[in-house]
């Protein structure tokens, strides 16, 4: 889902016609997707999916340097960011309960990695093909809400591309010299966006 919406978007811009509708809507999507590329992650569960939805991602029960998607025997890196765990099966087909595994990082969201626990005398396994043999289903986003500060950044970041129709911005770092001493608006990502998102970068 997109991170704002066009109401949000006129109600931050002071806006009350609806003469640039049309030009305000095609922003919501453009702006979401612009945030999940800087940041590497999204920030609600997967929008084909619905919010409330939980879907499964499939991984392979091998070593990373064999191919697979395994830490160690009993780390899986789950390569996205999961904000609420439904289920786990094994890649012999036995389901394991969320008592048996340890969520990574400890006390901190999203999860990356799920951990078995060794008291458990289980480990992540396989039988016939391994690839995409583990299933884990859950609601795969950085959390299950947008955080406020990504839905600020996100709606200055809207306001800043509506402003760029006429070459107005607010922010002086945005405006570009060219070689002929021409002012512009640059098309780049607002200084103060990228501070604001920068907490959120996901680095792996």
């Amino acid at each position: 889902m997109a991170y704002f919406t066009t109401a949000e978007l006129k109600a931050y811009l002071g806006i009350t016609s609806s003469s640039d509708d049309v030009q305000l809507g095609y922003l919501p999507d453009r702006v979401t997707a612009a945030i999940d590329q800087f940041c590497n992650r999204h920030f609600e569960p997967e929008a084909e999916h619905g919010p409330a939805a939980s879907h499964t991602h499939y991984f392979t029960p091998l070593l990373e340097r064999d191919g697979g998607d395994l830490l160690d025997y009993y780390t899986l890196n789950l390569n996205h960011d999961l904000a609420e765990l439904t289920s786990i099966t094994n890649g012999d087909g036995t389901v394991i309960s969320a008592s048996d595994v340890v969520l990574l990082p400890l006390n901190v969201k999203p999860t990356n990695f799920i951990r078995i626990k060794s008291s458990s005398g289980k480990f992540w396994t396989y039988s016939g093909s391994p690839e995409g043999s583990v299933q884990v289903a859950g609601k795969w986003s950085y959390s299950l809400d947008i955080p406020a500060d990504v839905k600020a950044a996100a709606l200055r970041w809207g306001a800043h591309l509506y402003r760029l129709r006429t070459g107005a911005t607010s922010v002086p770092a945005d405006i570009t010299v060219s070689a002929d001493g021409s002012a512009f608006a640059s098309n780049r990502i607002p200084s103060d966006v990228a501070q604001m998102l920068k907490p959120y970068i996901r680095r792996s």
